[in-house]
């Protein structure tokens, strides 16, 4: 039977996706539903018979991609506090103020006049998001997701300290409310609630800068009652995230699991178990058998409650923790590594080498097309931004020397860091500018007054007349303009 289950993998997996069912098609697709084990996707790890929260205790991970994951995750994280303290031009280097519609990214500065560039750089990333998916799962959400770095590598990390591996936390899970359990699962939550409070306080700094959450501290929170509730509501959303809805975020919330499943192909690089080389399972002793001893080490590492050898799941997030502990048993028998490994399903079952596939291609070719219209958009995006209009509800105005004046209003935006002058001059036709205040936008701010365009009526020939206004600073031209000019009929 062991034999013929092996047999019956191998014919699942060179089936077409699009093989329309046959009598041998039909045959391998009942034997899969009534032989092969498939109450795994009856039920979630994280969810009891009697339909509780089931915590998963996850043993401690250990191996050369755990401590890789590792070392990735102390370089995040001292970026992750430090960059808030980090300044260009007296201004931080990131921020991200919704309120103020302000961004800066790399030291440079977003306002709201760059929404077309914000919507092509976002949807750059989703086609990128979409490349990289295809092409490697979720590698993203085990080794770069903040969820998954401060759960395993801070909020785990304090867990493992104060309450010991897995065995020991289920221990303290049976055992009842005595001093010991009090002190562990007190301290537990003392030292969960410091670290997302000071979590959510980066956060904010992320939002409203450094310097201004320092003021906001030196000066109380009675002056600033609103923004510390804000700060402590979310101190709390951290902490229930991380004491108890854990790896439901993952699960249940995030969305990039769900599409996880229309990206994905026989081609993608994931952590997959080698079904052919392992099946059947049993003891390393037996005869006949594959080189998986059923000893469900990658089961009880996993994070989120899986057994990998099921095949690609919604809840696997590639953290490599399966393929340490696989590797290690195999180390102990005798048995080369890689039984857990990252690769493709047409790696494991068709033995064939990493490709790259059309699909591929045809998200690059987008992707660099994307690349590279908006690197034209940030090289030619303008420092200075104005808009011209003529004052509503307003007739031209005879002047003296028989001239007409319309009134116009100028309405400019500065993204830079420095007090910009503009002057403004007609371009196609003769006449006069005067201006009611002279145009001194402040540094990353915006700028309004109003202005004359006086003319000599031999030059209106018709009831609107176009013309082009230019705005130059220090005698270089900026930007072109046009408004029209009312004059009388004729």
């Amino acid at each position: 039977m062991q034999k013929h289950h092996k047999e019956i993998y191998l014919k699942i997996a060179q089936l077409p996706n699009n093989m329309e069912m046959n009598n041998d098609s039909e045959t391998i697709s009942n034997f899969k539903k009534d032989s092969l084990d498939q109450s795994f996707r009856d039920s979630v790890a994280t969810i009891s018979k009697e339909g509780n929260r089931n915590y998963i205790n996850p043993q401690k991970p250990k191996g050369k991609l755990y401590n890789l994951r590792s070392y990735f995750s102390y370089v995040y994280l001292v970026l992750f506090f430090s960059l808030p303290f980090i300044k260009l031009d007296g201004e931080p280097f990131f921020l991200f103020n919704i309120l103020e519609r302000k961004f800066i990214f790399f030291g440079v500065i977003f306002w709201p006049q760059d929404s077309f560039i914000f919507a092509i750089g976002f949807l750059t990333f989703l086609v990128f998001v979409i490349l990289f998916t295809v092409a490697f799962g979720r590698l993203f959400c085990g080794w770069a997701c903040p969820q998954t770095i401060f759960m395993e590598m801070v909020f785990r990390k304090i867990e493992y300290w104060i309450e010991g591996d897995a065995n020991k936390r289920r221990k303290l899970n049976e055992m009842p409310w005595n001093s010991e359990k009090l002190l562990k699962r007190g301290s537990k939550v003392v030292v969960f609630f410091i670290v997302s409070f000071i979590i959510a306080n980066f956060f904010l700094a992320y939002v409203i800068g450094m310097d201004e959450l320092e003021v906001l501290v030196k000066e109380g929170i009675f002056l600033h009652f609103g923004t510390f509730s804000a700060l402590v509501i979310f101190t709390c959303v951290f902490f229930f995230v991380y004491i108890w809805f854990r790896e439901q975020a993952c699960l249940i919330v995030c969305p990039y699991g769900r599409l996880q499943g229309v990206m994905l192909d026989k081609n993608s690089i994931l952590v997959a178990y080698d079904y052919i080389r392992g099946e059947p399972r049993g003891k390393a002793t037996d005869a006949g058998t594959g080189d998986c001893v059923n000893c469900h080490a990658c089961v009880r590492v996993c994070p989120t409650g899986i057994d990998i050898r099921n095949g690609t799941q919604l809840e696997c997030v590639n953290c490599t923790a399966c393929i340490d502990a696989c590797n290690e048993i195999m180390d102990h028998i005798g048995k080369p590594q890689g039984l857990v490994r990252y690769a493709s399903e047409n790696n494991i079952a068709k033995k064939e080498k990493t490709t790259y596939t059309w699909r591929l291609r045809l998200y690059t070719i987008v992707l660099i097309s994307l690349l590279s219209f908006l690197t034209i958009l940030l090289i030619t995006r303008d420092d200075v931004t104005a808009r011209i209009l003529r004052t509503p509800g307003q007739m031209y105005q005879k002047l003296e020397n028989n001239k007409l004046g319309n009134l116009y209003n100028v309405k400019l935006a500065n993204k830079t860091r420095k007090v910009i002058h503009v002057d403004l001059k007609l371009e196609n036709i003769e006449g006069e500018i005067k201006m009611i205040n002279p145009i001194d936008v402040p540094k990353e701010s915006y700028f309004q007054t109003s202005f004359f365009i006086i003319l000599k009526p031999a030059q209106i020939h018709a009831r609107k007349t176009r013309i082009k206004i230019g705005l130059y600073e220090d005698g270089k031209r900026i930007e072109t303009l046009a408004v029209t000019f009312l004059g009388p009929a004729i």
